[in-house]
């Protein structure tokens, strides 16, 4: 924790392998959730159709987002794939905590563990589970926004991510999507009243 952030403040932490539906939930949540506010993570990806810098993703250069990490201005980064960083800015957590709202994270399994690990009190992650590995996979190819290499990467470190589900402090299946958004929001009132 940077020396600048307030030491107080909530985060909701959701994470998941790609593909189990771990933005669905956060969309509705925020929806639903005045109190919450996004933590618009960083990456070096390109956007894809549709996103805007600033609200899905800071956009960042390789160069840039390294010299970020340089100057140590991240909770937390991950190469997630190859070329590929995402992380978490210090200046979103203290632009949430300054507005008096709890931290949302929609976020990769390993960036997940970090935040959890920097801030075991105040925070709660989730782990967004398919109801089954096929499932998952099948959700993967489904996306077609992934060329063959790609999507073979993508299901390998979601296979890789599973393992991870009992890290975190609860694990939410994502079978039937109604089911799954009011579990959601039951997680989400009885960690916001706590």
């Amino acid at each position: 924790m940077s020396p600048e952030e307030p030491a107080h403040g909530k985060l909701l932490i959701f994470t998941a392998p790609s593909g189990a539906g771990k933005t669905t939930l956060v969309r509705h949540l925020l929806a639903r959730f005045g109190e919450l506010a996004f933590s618009v993570s960083a990456t070096t990806r390109p956007p894809r159709p549709g996103e805007r810098d600033g609200i899905d993703y800071h956009f960042l250069t390789p160069e840039a987002f390294l010299a970020k990490v340089a100057n140590d201005e991240f909770v937390e980064y991950e190469e997630v794939y190859p070329g590929r960083f995402y992380g978490t800015l210090h200046s979103e957590v203290r632009r949430i905590w300054a507005a008096n709202r709890t931290v949302v994270f929609d976020i990769e399994v390993k960036g997940a563990t970090a935040i959890k690990r920097q801030y075991p009190e105040g925070s709660l992650a989730v782990f967004v589970a398919p109801p089954s590995r096929e499932i998952l996979f099948q959700r993967l190819r489904d996306r077609s926004t992934e060329d063959p290499e790609s999507l073979r990467v993508r299901i390998a470190r979601a296979a890789e991510e599973l393992a991870y589900a009992d890290r975190f402090d609860r694990v939410l299946v994502n079978d039937d999507l109604q089911a799954a958004l009011a579990e959601a929001e039951l997680i989400t009132r009885d960690f916001l009243n706590s």
